[in-house]
C-alpha cells in the first residue's frame, strides 16, 4: 500500500467503527471542559467523571469557584491525582478567566496556553471540542497508535501533531483524533494488545512493529 492508501483505509475504517463518536469526558460548556482536561492529565476520564460531578454541584463557573479555597478544590478532587498542582491550576485560571476575559473561555489557542496548568494538549482538546475549531490534540494512544501505522517516527508528541496535520485533511481533525483515541482503548491498547483483533495495526502497520510483536508473541 502508497501511503495515501493507507491514510484513506485508516480514515475509512475509523469512520466505519465509530460513525458516532462520543465527547470521552463529560461537561456542560467550555468552561466546565477545560476543567475536566485539566483534570485528566495523568489520571483516567473515568476517574475524572466520577470526580467532576462533585466539584461542579460546588462551583460550575469562575465566579463560584474562586470561592472556593485553593485547599477546597484540593480535597474534592485529590482522587484524580496531582491535586496541589491541578488545584492550583484550575483556581488560578478561574481568576484569569475573570479578570482577563469577563469570565469566558477565550477560542484562541494561544489565550488558552496562557492559563496556569493549561498545556498545548489541553488548550487544543478546547478549541476542538468546546468550538469546533480544528485540532490535533495528541495524547499517549494517538501518540503510540500513528508510530505503529507509520505515519511518525514518534520520537515526541510535538512531531506526531505536525506529522497528523500534515497527513490527514483538516476538516476531520476533530472527529479523527476522538476516532483514534477510542480504537487505541479499545483495539490497540499499550498494555495486553491484541495484534489480531487490531485490524489497522495488522493491515498498515509499521514492519518493525509487526516483527516485533511476533518475536515477542514466539518467545512467550
Amino acid at each position: 500500500m502508497t501511503k495515501a492508501e493507507k491514510i484513506a483505509f485508516t480514515i475509512s475504517k475509523l469512520q466505519e467503527l465509530y460513525p458516532e463518536i462520543p465527547v470521552p469526558l463529560d461537561h456542560k460548556d467550555p468552561y466546565t471542559l477545560l476543567i475536566a482536561v485539566l483534570m485528566s492529565a495523568q489520571s483516567t476520564d473515568v476517574r475524572v467523571n466520577k470526580i467532576t460531578p462533585l466539584l461542579f454541584a460546588r462551583a460550575d463557573n469562575p465566579y463560584d469557584m474562586i470561592k472556593l479555597s485553593v485547599d477546597e478544590i484540593r480535597e474534592i478532587i485529590k482522587p484524580v491525582g496531582l491535586s496541589p498542582m491541578k488545584a492550583k491550576g484550575i483556581h488560578g485560571l478561574s481568576q484569569i478567566l475573570i479578570d482577563k476575559h469577563n469570565g469566558k473561555v477565550p477560542k484562541e489557542l494561544e489565550y488558552l496556553e496562557e492559563l496556569p496548568a493549561v498545556g498545548h494538549k489541553t488548550a487544543s482538546v478546547v478549541v476542538s471540542q468546546a468550538f469546533g475549531i480544528p485540532a490535533f490534540p495528541v495524547d499517549t494512544h494517538i501518540h503510540r497508535l500513528l508510530y505503529r501505522w507509520g505515519f511518525t517516527n514518534g520520537k515526541n508528541v510535538v512531531q506526531t501533531e505536525k506529522d497528523a496535520k500534515r497527513l490527514f485533511p483538516k476538516e476531520i481533525w476533530n472527529d479523527l483524533h476522538l476516532q483514534i483515541i477510542w480504537y487505541g482503548r479499545e483495539y490497540s491498547p499499550a498494555r495486553g494488545w491484541d495484534l489480531e483483533k487490531d485490524i489497522i495495526t495488522k493491515t498498515i502497520g509499521r514492519k518493525t512493529v509487526l516483527n516485533n510483536y511476533y518475536k515477542k508473541k514466539k518467545a512467550r
